[in-house]
């Protein structure tokens, strides 16, 4: 199949001497899926294939092979999933939106990772700090038989859960608190006060989903707190015994982290939409 023209436009860098020519740039805003179990996670590492090494070898091309940096709004872990992730790249600016999402996706169609939009946006804008908001979803799959459709998209607990319970005990940690007993050791963030704006858990079926909101997260936050409310789900923890693990303000005080298999990156949010006009 030969590629699309679009992909392979040459932009080269002005001469000192061509006066007549200029190469501007336009940044992108990218709206991104993927799956997480393909990758050591979206930042680039020297152990394995990150998204973000996918994404900007396959920008390159638009570049006329020279290098692309990125920004994610969320560096998602090994095996973390996404389904709403935000990532801003700069390119020559004679691209068009539809091309540069499906030429990125051409270049990136041997890996499980997407463009669904691309949406130019002003030069300072940041698909990082420009963000308001951010949304994960953690899959619990409760049931006796292990997944077969969905392995590595779930977190499979064979036996039953409280999902009312779970939710009771997610209800006390909503706020702005101190969530050191919810961080990772390695968390590099310089203060572990966050403003938990929604936590809830449904079920629905056979599945236990807890949706997490935040303007932004602690390392592990998010699987710390699953692990957590499954101790209360299984009725080892009383539900009391979680807001006593959250004034702790000792990692050790509060349950497991949960596997990565079940956390997808849902939703980003940024006081302009960059794609709310953009075509799908």
């Amino acid at each position: 199949m030969p590629v699309p023209f679009f992909a392979v436009t040459r932009c080269l860098p002005a001469r000192s001497s061509d006066h007549d020519v200029s190469r501007t740039l336009t940044r992108w805003a990218l709206l991104l899926e993927y799956d997480g179990s393909h990758f050591v996670g979206w930042q680039r590492q020297i152990n394995g294939l990150s998204v973000q090494a996918v994404l900007e070898q396959s920008a390159s091309h638009l570049n006329a092979n020279e290098p692309v940096a990125s920004i994610a709004a969320g560096r998602t872990d090994s095996g973390v999933h996404a389904a709403g992730q935000v990532a801003h790249i700069d390119l020559p600016s004679h691209h068009q939106a539809k091309a540069v999402r499906d030429a990125l996706n051409y270049h990136m169609k041997a890996n499980p990772v997407v463009v669904l939009q691309a949406a130019p946006v002003p030069d300072e804008w940041n698909a990082r700090f420009s963000a308001v908001r951010r949304a994960y979803r953690f899959r619990i799959l409760n049931r006796h038989s292990r997944p077969a459709l969905m392995a590595g998209q779930v977190w499979h607990v064979p036996h039953p859960l409280d999902a009312r319970a779970m939710h009771e005990a997610a209800r006390l940690l909503l706020g702005r608190h101190d969530f050191t007993s919810f961080r990772a050791a390695s968390c590099q963030a310089k203060s572990p006060m966050r403003t938990l704006d929604r936590l809830d858990v449904v079920r629905q079926g056979d599945f236990v989903e807890i949706i997490a909101e935040a303007r932004s997260f602690l390392h592990h936050q998010v699987r710390n707190v699953v692990g957590t409310l499954k101790l209360v789900g299984e009725g080892r923890w009383l539900i009391e015994r979680v807001a006593a693990a959250l004034e702790a303000r000792n990692r050790v005080a509060a349950g497991p982290t949960a596997p990565p298999d079940g956390l997808t990156l849902i939703g980003v949010d940024y006081p302009d939409n960059p794609f709310k006009s953009s075509a799908r």
